[in-house]
């Protein structure tokens, strides 16, 4: 477990880059959507804010999640060392409870219109594939961290377990935004352990109504326990529209207009 934990940034960047290219791979042979747009005009800026978020993150966080959970448990900090929880499940309790977190933030960066012109950027792209699911913009991955790290000190989540749910979201983030083709049958028992591509992809439905569903990133028990669930969108997923309606001309999918979204105008909710 040690030799794990202090190979965390390998372990990551290993994980990140095998899936994104094994993906983009499948995406060409398998493709669920016929894209419009051509890779060469969004790739560049999607992986490029990734690159800025990376600079941004490690420049102003020296230590990570992972760091930080193993000084608190060292320190016995949090509920789950305070109940002294056995150390296989106090994994399996603090994985849930970081992955309930980012559904709720999820859930609340649509709702507060300060923060959906934040989180916006991540639904104006205007195809969905695996490089949607790293266009998230800088302020809102400090914010998402900040969360991280209080509900890690305050819930005592062990570093391993920060560590497996840093490892899973980024995976699942670039699985479940994949342009991917999936036997239908097969989709309908995925989705009922984590999110899928046909799942996720209502969420960026430009109609409302399905924006606001399927928030879930890893697992999807959230939306169906709390009633945000939709299963499919109504124009089907070859004729839905992806995006929202303020950002559709070509020159949004450029880095530069991208990072200046936020202080634009537009709609303050979907």
């Amino acid at each position: 477990m040690e030799a794990v934990l202090a190979n965390e940034v390998p372990i990551r960047v290993g994980c990140f880059t095998s899936l994104l290219v094994l993906l983009a791979i499948l995406e060409a042979l398998l493709p669920r959507r016929a894209q419009k747009i051509a890779r060469s005009r969004r790739w560049p800026a999607n992986l490029g804010i990734a690159l800025v978020n990376t600079i941004v993150v490690r420049g102003l966080f020296p230590i990570t999640a992972v760091g930080a959970a193993l000084a608190l448990e060292a320190r016995g900090w949090g509920m789950i060392n305070l109940a002294a929880i056995p150390d296989r499940l106090g994994v399996v309790v603090g994985f849930l409870v970081l992955d309930l977190t980012i559904y709720g933030q999820h859930v609340v960066f649509h709702k507060v219109p300060l923060l959906w012109r934040l989180h916006r950027m991540h639904h104006a792209d205007l195809e969905f594939d695996v490089t949607t699911g790293l266009r998230f913009h800088p302020i809102e991955v400090l914010l998402s961290l900040l969360i991280k790290l209080a509900v890690i000190a305050l819930a005592g989540v062990p570093a391993l377990a920060v560590l497996a749910f840093e490892v899973a979201l980024n995976a699942t983030s670039m699985f479940n935004h994949a342009n991917l083709r999936l036997p239908l049958v097969f989709d309908r028992a995925l989705r009922l352990f984590v999110v899928t591509p046909d799942m996720h992809r209502v969420h960026h439905s430009i109609v409302p109504y399905e924006t606001d569903s399927n928030f879930g990133f890893n697992m999807p028990w959230w939306d169906r326990l709390f009633g945000t669930y939709r299963a499919q969108p109504t124009a089907g997923h070859a004729g839905m529209t992806i995006g929202i309606p303020q950002f559709r001309d070509l020159a949004e999918l450029r880095l530069d207009r991208m990072l200046v979204q936020p202080l634009r105008s537009g709609h303050p909710t979907p």
